[in-house]
């Protein structure tokens, strides 16, 4: 039984609660044909409770005012798409109950989980019944009135579960979306996930991320999520045609001018729909589905500078979604595998044919690993190829996602050394402008994107992203698949290797000492910033001590850790 949350305890919980969601993104992500059937939902919450866990690991909040507090701030900065956004309104509006005080009772925690309910709908300009909305209302509902003769929080939170199931089982009915599906609300079962992940904390239960989240959570082992038969929806029921708003734009905005926020939403109102802008002290949050982006941008810069900004094309999230479920759904017309280990073909990408010109300039990627992958996203390419060591797509496949871009100008990112001439092949085979940027490493693609500028000259373009891509040095930690000789070692079968752009570091069965070798050669370019990306089958704690190993030998750079999931590399490492 409890009776107080502590700072300690709700830290606990919300580290539940976003391994809860992370274990069950997958299934998420198939549920999610609402607002819109990008197949997104699971990603996006599990994404933005990460954020409030990684800013909660290495804190030790005294008062359970000062964890939500944390909580709510790092959520509100990682919110990813319209689940999550309404998920950090949700956890905005219990830090705000919770502010000053030490420990929560059962009814503070009831009337802390109402009063976030309430933030969420008065952020959502035109809140939609059969949602998440609806779940964590009637949750929240039933937990205060468990509250008027239960003082046991474990019992409050266990009937207000209950109940939200029940009403998360209602929302087919609520919602037409939904019912022509088949499935219930996607957003509102996560957030049931979290709070069962929240209600495991209290019981003394302590949650990691599953062998299913993590391919294998060992730190340097291999494993291969497994397949399953959980709900699905069926996304070829839904045409990418009916979509209204093609771009999913977010952004944070810093409050530096007084304008009434109240022009903004206006402004929004009439240019998209699924509006949820967040009014906090000194920032604002804006969600919209819009086909503006670019006048919605415009607009948000009158309020402050931009803090961070997304602008994905659902359309094309979608498509990628259809593609998915013909391959799954009995009878569904039979879609020819590619030979590399690509997805499908879109329909827009047989070649021959050429998406019209809808901006100056378009990029293509060749990535492998949902989070390298989606980092590209986020940053704007347009579109993606699966490929890398060992599977190097080809030069028809490069082409392919050339004339699909949507532009008159397309730079290519091969990110990798054999790949760039079969991509420099196809500058002569449509009638696009295609510019290679010669990246061999995902990192130095990553610098190439950010070194993007939507309003230089095409040459100047050229020269950013190039030059960025020099100021990248990546390193590698990998394993041998059989016994070899290279550059002077002698390798055998099982043992790590760390690389530096070609050259082998070091090699063996101790990982610290390669990791020490690989940060001892990074230190020499005296970089400012060093991020490590994880690969699929390396948990979270193998990643931490990696970047204290390069921390402690490089301690002048800003370090970061972001999932990769990217195969064969346990680790690349980035050095800027």
């Amino acid at each position: 039984m409890t009776h107080q949350i502590t700072g300690a305890l709700f830290k606990s919980m919300i580290l539940n609660g976003a391994a809860a969601i992370d274990n069950h993104k997958g299934e998420i992500n198939e549920l999610n044909v609402f607002p819109v059937p990008d197949g997104d939902t699971g990603t996006n919450m599990s994404l933005t409770m990460g954020a409030g866990a990684t800013a909660l690991a290495d804190s030790a909040p005294g008062t359970i005012g000062r964890a939500a507090e944390i909580t709510a701030g790092a959520l509100l900065r990682g919110a990813r798409g319209n689940s999550g956004v309404i998920l950090s309104l949700l956890f905005r509006g219990i830090a705000r109950h919770l502010k000053d005080m030490d420990t929560a009772d059962a009814v503070d925690f009831a009337a802390a989980i109402t009063f976030g309910v309430d933030s969420a709908y008065k952020a959502v300009m035109k809140p939609a019944e059969g949602t998440i909305l609806t779940v964590s209302r009637l949750a929240a509902n039933a937990a205060v009135y468990e509250t008027e003769n239960e003082r046991d929080i474990e019992t409050v939170l266990e009937n207000a579960i209950k109940v939200g199931y029940e009403a998360l089982g209602n929302t087919i009915n609520q919602n037409p979306v939904l019912k022509k599906a088949g499935v219930v609300d996607a957003g509102g079962k996560g957030y049931l996930y979290i709070l069962e992940g929240m209600l495991k904390a209290l019981k003394g239960e302590k949650l990691s991320r599953s062998a299913e989240a993590t391919a294998g959570t060992a730190a340097f082992a291999d494993g291969r999520p497994s397949s399953d038969s959980r709900e699905k929806a069926d996304f070829t029921g839904f045409d990418t045609g009916d979509i209204k708003f093609t771009y999913c734009t977010e952004f944070i905005v810093s409050k530096k001018n007084q304008k009434d926020i109240d022009h903004l939403r206006d402004f929004l109102d009439v240019r998209g729909d699924s509006i949820v802008v967040v009014d906090d002290e000194e920032l604002i949050k804006v969600h919209v589905h819009s086909n503006e982006p670019g006048s919605i941008i415009t607009e948000a810069l009158t309020y402050g500078p931009l803090i961070t900004i997304k602008i994905e094309n659902m359309k094309e999230q979608h498509t990628v979604k259809i593609v998915e479920s013909q391959a799954r759904v009995p009878g569904a017309e039979a879609v020819t595998a590619q030979p590399d280990g690509q997805a499908p073909e879109h329909p827009s990408e047989i070649p021959g044919q050429s998406a019209a010109p809808e901006k100056c300039f378009g990029v293509v990627a060749v990535s492998v690993g949902d989070g390298m992958c989606a980092v590209f996203r986020d940053l704007g390419v347009d579109q993606i190829i699966v490929g890398g060591q060992t599977m190097n797509p080809s030069t028809e496949d490069i082409l392919t996602k050339i004339e699909a871009t949507p532009a008159s100008v397309v730079f290519v990112l091969p990110n990798n050394k054999n790949i760039i001439m079969a991509a420099q092949q196809c500058i002569p085979l449509t009638e696009k402008t295609v510019i290679v940027i010669p990246s061999k490493s995902m990192p130095q693609g990553i610098s190439a994107m950010i070194a993007l500028d939507t309003v230089a000259s095409v040459e100047e373009n050229t020269e950013l992203m190039t030059q960025a891509i020099t100021r990248v040095h990546t390193a590698q930690i990998t394993y041998a698949a059989r016994d070899s000789e290279y550059d002077g070692y002698s390798i055998k079968a099982g043992d790590y290797l760390a690389l530096l752009e070609d050259t082998l570091v070091a090699t063996g069965q101790d990982t610290i000492a390669l990791v020490d070798a690989v940060a001892l050669r990074l230190a020499e370019y005296a970089p400012e910033f060093i991020t490590v990306f994880s690969g699929e089958d390396v948990d979270e704690n193998a990643a931490n001590e990696v970047l204290k190993r390069l921390t402690l030998t490089i301690p002048g750079a800003e370090a970061s850790i972001v999932y990769g999931g990217q195969p064969v590399y346990y680790f690349l490492i980035s050095a800027e």
